[in-house]
């Protein structure tokens, strides 16, 4: 089964793989608004509980930091 997502959300997902690549940690939600291109971290916020929603990633709540794992 193939998930249809916004290209937003393709773009957010794409800034998740390419931070984890090149830091090794996941991003904050002002990290990733800013390597998406993104003005407000609760856009990210927002589209990250959507691609959950979808079944795309799984991430822990509550917590700083916390993984972002792209499925």
């Amino acid at each position: 089964m193939t998930v249809d997502i916004t290209d937003r959300q393709r773009q957010i997902l794409r800034a998740v793989e390419e931070h984890v690549a090149e830091t090794g940690d996941y991003p904050g939600m002002a990290q990733l608004a800013r390597r998406a291109g993104l003005a407000s971290a609760s856009s990210v916020h927002y589209q990250l509980g959507c691609l959950e929603q979808l079944g795309v990633i799984s991430r822990e709540r509550r917590t700083f930091g916390a993984p972002i794992r792209v499925l």
